[in-house]
């Protein structure tokens, strides 16, 4: 009976670590694709990054004084917000995004 409850306890732990990693493998391959979408704007003018992504919902500048144009959406009650910077030529050059899948 004691070795029956160590294999359940082993077998529910097995299904906890799987289970996390696929969280992890999903979760990255989300990441990834992010990436890919966005990084198609790097070397591009702000007026492709507008065309495709609309108006920004904010701007500011970033603490080397590039300019910043900022996306917010919120999905499944989770806020998504994209920056991209954009150098004084009206280029975009840089992005960051936190919380979009």
């Amino acid at each position: 009976m004691r070795n029956f409850g160590l294999i359940l306890i082993s077998f529910f732990f097995f299904l906890l670590i799987s289970g996390c990693e696929t969280i992890k493998t999903k979760t990255d391959e989300i990441a990834k694709k992010e990436n890919k979408k966005l990084s198609k704007f790097i070397g591009q003018p702000v007026s492709e990054l507008k065309i495709e992504m609309g108006l920004p919902d904010d701007e500011g500048k970033n603490e080397t004084g590039s300019k910043l144009l900022i996306y917010k959406t919120k999905k499944y009650g989770i806020s998504c917000e994209r920056k991209f910077e954009i150098d004084n030529n009206d280029m975009v050059i840089g992005f960051v995004s936190k919380g979009c899948f």
